[in-house]
């Protein structure tokens, strides 16, 4: 086992979380604590519709170590407002906020593919336009994405693909394209072979790590369980699977995150 004593001297970063969703919501000051106790810097929390974009604005106006991204998740497109699209660029003008999360998902049962493309390149265009990164959520729609991105005039300056559920195959496909990739505790599952085959294959300048949480929970805990305080058991399973030392996986995904988030004024907790 990792002596985690000394990725705690590091800057750890969770690239991507939802500090305001499920138990953490209501249980978030107690949940800091076990993060920074575990060496976690920096928590990049994602709003994923207009009705938390307030409350995860202010997470990141209270808290130094929180950097904040707003965006309209496919999720929630077919409920947005009339004035979803004013009212982000408005909060994106005015504060040194991320883009995210957006994106695509053909996952879901009931959705409208034209919707989903359209919100997703008004996003995509509303980052180039104010130079913000971008986060960006993909399920079985990783073909359509490619084409997307390499159909767009001028691209956001960084692009994560968050919790990469894709193939190895698909890897350099889409560093090409421009994103940097995302591990999320999915690799803790033996049984999730893509995942924990295709992060082994980032390049180490385009890896980042996150809790996703509070979901997706490590192996052994459970799944809507999850918090940034789990991070080093990430980097822990990333580190053996990508034959690495685990303090030096910590170092440098804490430093592309650090880069990837720099535009968003973030100053280092």
């Amino acid at each position: 086992m990792t002596d985690w004593s000394v990725l705690q001297d590091l800057d750890l970063v969770d690239a991507h979380c939802h500090l305001q969703d499920g138990f953490l919501r209501h249980a978030l000051e107690p949940a800091l604590i076990r993060a920074r106790a575990a060496g976690v810097r920096m928590m990049c929390c994602n709003g994923t519709h207009q009705g938390d974009w307030p409350y995860v604005l202010g997470l990141g106006k209270n808290h130094a170590d929180i950097c904040v991204s707003l965006g309209l998740h496919p999720w929630y497109v077919r409920g947005r407002g009339s004035d979803w699209l004013e009212k982000l660029e408005e909060l994106v003008a005015t504060h040194p906020v991320g883009v995210g999360e957006i994106g695509l998902d053909n996952a879901l049962e009931e959705r409208n593919d034209a919707a989903q493309e359209e919100v997703f390149l008004a996003q995509m265009d509303l980052a180039v336009r104010y130079g913000r990164p971008v986060t960006i959520h993909c399920r079985k729609a990783f073909g359509r994405l490619v084409d997307l991105l390499q159909g767009m005039r001028e691209r956001p300056p960084f692009m994560m693909l968050h919790a990469y559920a894709g193939s190895h195959e698909m890897v350099p496909v889409l560093e090409k394209a421009g994103c940097h990739i995302s591990i999320c505790a999915s690799i803790t599952r033996p049984a999730n072979r893509k995942a924990r085959a295709a992060c082994a294959r980032v390049s180490r300048d385009r890896l980042l790590v996150e809790s996703d949480s509070p979901a997706i929970a490590p192996m052994g805990v459970d799944f809507e369980r999850n918090e940034p305080a789990y991070l080093p058991l990430i980097v822990e399973a990333l580190a053996g699977l990508r034959g690495e030392d685990p303090a030096e996986v910590a170092g440098y995904t804490a430093a592309n995150a650090r880069k990837f988030f720099a535009c968003c004024g973030r100053p280092k907790p």
